[in-house]
């Protein structure tokens, strides 16, 4: 039997399969411009020209989440562009300040057994993101059972 969770803006993930199936969107944007109350104070003191610099600041990141993968698309002139597979993600840690809440956006933050990107952080997300961390939970356990990955812990 299969249950369907519905996550962030884009997509759902398949519960209860072993085989990942063709790979799915979890979340796909950029991070919100004004992403805390801190943020929208500094537009506000600035009559609106510091909201010029956190435009392009923010709009110069694309997340795409999937099933399979998370890529990170930054950059205007020059871009550049990390992938980590989903099965390589070993820790989550799902951030949610207080004037972040306010703003209705948060941060997760992921360790990996990836060599060019063992820590990544996905900051400003305009999504519910204890639903895309449920989710991508989700995700990475179905892909490491499909891949029989196991990881040992020596502590």
């Amino acid at each position: 039997m299969e249950e369907n969770i519905p996550v962030g803006v884009a997509g759902r993930v398949r519960m209860g399969a072993a085989d990942p199936g063709p790979e799915q969107v979890l979340f796909e944007g950029s991070p919100a411009v004004v992403p805390s109350f801190w943020v929208l104070l500094i537009c506000i003191v600035t009559v609106g020209l510091a909201l010029i610099y956190f435009y392009f600041r923010q709009t110069n990141r694309r997340y795409r989440i999937t099933t399979q993968r998370i890529v990170v698309d930054t950059g205007l002139f020059s871009k550049r562009l990390e992938q980590v597979d989903i099965y390589r993600i070993t820790d989550y840690s799902v951030e949610r300040p207080f004037f972040q809440r306010i703003m209705g956006t948060g941060n997760i933050y992921l360790e990996a057994m990836d060599k060019s990107t063992p820590h990544l952080r996905l900051v400003g997300l305009k999504t519910d993101v204890v639903k895309l961390y449920e989710a991508l939970r989700h995700a990475t356990e179905t892909a490491k059972r499909s891949r029989a990955v196991a990881i040992v812990d020596n502590e």
